[in-house]
């Protein structure tokens, strides 16, 4: 059976040196020392995810992970990095990347987050069906909302949690449960990345009288489709 292929791109030869060891009997890796050569290797080649450090030379993870994005929507981003900050966490998110892992960290947690996402995509790969969601349909096989007019393509967790909010839909939903069915916790960090997804998904549907995206005070959200 093939591996999974990740890109890793970390400035720190000796992070990378153990973190490359540890995974190398389960993933195909290709680690870079700086982003420039990251995003080359990232043009040329296929991967099934990217780990990204955040201080690197020459093109730093944030903006690689910017630069990422603009070639592929779908692919999944995990940040690992010693920046701990909420901001910086936050800031990432709203990047376009699924997660974020502070160093130190378990090769544990992070092969288990690597899992979890690669499972989720072949999960969409086998399952191609439309649905609909107001004027648009929903394709999670391609991440893609379209119309006769306009093709909007989401990211990896913009998808999954849409998907969830459609089969769900006019439902009141705890915010734990969203975050167990799509993070897998509900710590306090998750619930700050749950609202960053929340506010991409309404800026998608600002337009759209048949669909918002409801908070329901001390509960969670209701996704109302008007049928």
């Amino acid at each position: 059976m093939n591996k999974s292929k990740i890109l890793y791109a970390e400035d720190d030869e000796t992070i990378a040196f153990l973190i490359q060891d540890s995974l190398e009997n389960y993933y195909q890796i290709s680690h870079f020392s700086n982003g420039r050569a990251a995003l080359d290797a990232f043009k040329k080649e296929s991967f099934d995810i990217c780990l990204l450090d955040i201080m690197m030379p020459e093109i730093n993870g944030f903006e690689l992970a910017e630069k990422i994005r603009g070639e592929n929507s779908e692919i999944p981003i995990i940040f690992i990095s010693a920046k701990a900050l909420k901001e910086d966490r936050i800031k990432g998110l709203r990047i376009g990347a699924d997660d974020y892992l502070v160093k130190p960290f378990s090769i544990e947690e992070l092969i288990l987050k690597i899992e979890i996402f690669l499972k989720r995509s072949k999960k969409v790969e086998a399952n191609p069906s439309k649905y609909k969601a107001g004027k648009y349909d929903f394709d999670p096989k391609n991440y893609t909302l379209k119309n006769s007019e306009i093709t909007i393509t989401l990211t990896q967790r913009e998808s999954e949690l849409l998907f969830y909010f459609i089969i769900h839909k006019n439902t009141v939903l705890k915010r734990q449960d969203i975050l167990k069915a799509i993070w897998g916790d509900d710590d306090y960090f998750m619930g700050r990345s749950l609202d960053v997804f929340i506010s991409r998904l309404r800026k998608v549907f600002a337009d759209e009288e048949q669909i918002w995206i409801e908070n329901v005070h001390g509960i969670g959200f209701r996704f109302a489709v008007k049928e």
